[in-house]
């Protein structure tokens, strides 16, 4: 009979190759959850913006039919006479009527119309400078001729060497010149994030602003995204591509991908 220990059937798996299947077990429970985070966040990128807009669009489009379904007789609303309500009837009659209105304000007796009206308004207290204010805005805004917020440049806000976005507007006006230190100066206007339709007015000498060749709809983007969404991007078959790469590469995912660079500043004048 041999006296040497036998080695048992079911003995122990050693402590590497124990350490070993843990640690596979672990790194492919780890890939697991980084591939689903990856595809959720994939879709939620794909479905989040087109939701949105489907969304706001029909929001839109039942305010306007709202507004504009009391002041239609109930013999004209589409509505009456079918067993169903029909969305978009009142903004279709809302661009009949005011393209009509233009119209009919393009001729003689428009014009004399339309200066009576607002002859009327002028002369009301509370009502003229809100008029005033309001039609300036609106002439200013959808001027084929005006100048507003079509250029976008840099200032040196709120401190040296920090650079904030802003958008130019018209030169100011000669009386508002006339107080101003004797150099050319520009309206520009800082939008705040993420909410651009506040932020700070105010006139800046033309030398101090470094102007971009960015359109004003990618500089609106990104100050909305705090930085996120950078100009100069590719379209939209580069986008897929990252959407692509998102789904098939999980880690480089988790690691983060290198946002574009912001196309280089077109300067008119020298910075401050």
């Amino acid at each position: 009979m041999d006296n040497s220990e036998s080695k048992p059937r079911n003995a122990a798996p050693s402590p590497d190759f124990a350490t070993s299947s843990e640690g596979e077990g672990v790194a492919f429970h780890t890939s697991v959850i980084g591939r689903i985070r990856t595809y959720f966040l994939t879709g939620l990128i794909l479905v989040g913006p087109l939701y949105i807009t489907i969304s706001l669009t029909w929001w839109f489009i039942n305010w306007v039919d709202d507004v504009v379904r009391p002041f239609v007789p109930a013999a004209f609303r589409l509505e009456t006479y079918l067993p169903f309500h029909l969305p978009g009837s009142g903004l279709i009659i809302a661009f009949a009527t005011l393209t009509l209105l233009g119209f009919l304000t393009a001729n003689l007796v428009g014009r004399k119309l339309v200066e009576f009206s607002e002859h009327i308004l002028n002369h009301t207290p509370v009502v003229r400078p809100i008029y005033r204010s309001l039609k300036q805005i609106f002439e200013t805004l959808f001027s084929k001729s005006g100048s507003s917020f079509r250029r976008v440049g840099l200032v040196e806000f709120p401190g040296p060497g920090m650079w904030s976005i802003v958008f130019l507007s018209q030169p100011p006006s000669p009386n508002i010149a006339a107080g101003l230190p004797e150099s050319e100066h520009i309206s520009v206007f800082l939008p705040c994030t993420p909410n651009p339709t506040t932020g700070f007015f105010f006139y800046l000498p033309r030398r101090d602003v470094i102007e971009l060749d960015i359109t004003v709809e990618s500089a609106m983007t990104l100050v909305i995204s705090a930085g996120i969404a950078q100009p100069g991007g590719s379209g939209g078959a580069e986008q897929q591509r990252q959407l692509a790469a998102l789904a098939t590469a999980a880690h480089a995912a988790r690691a983060g991908q290198t946002p574009p660079t912001v196309p280089s500043a077109r300067p008119t004048a020298s910075a401050k």
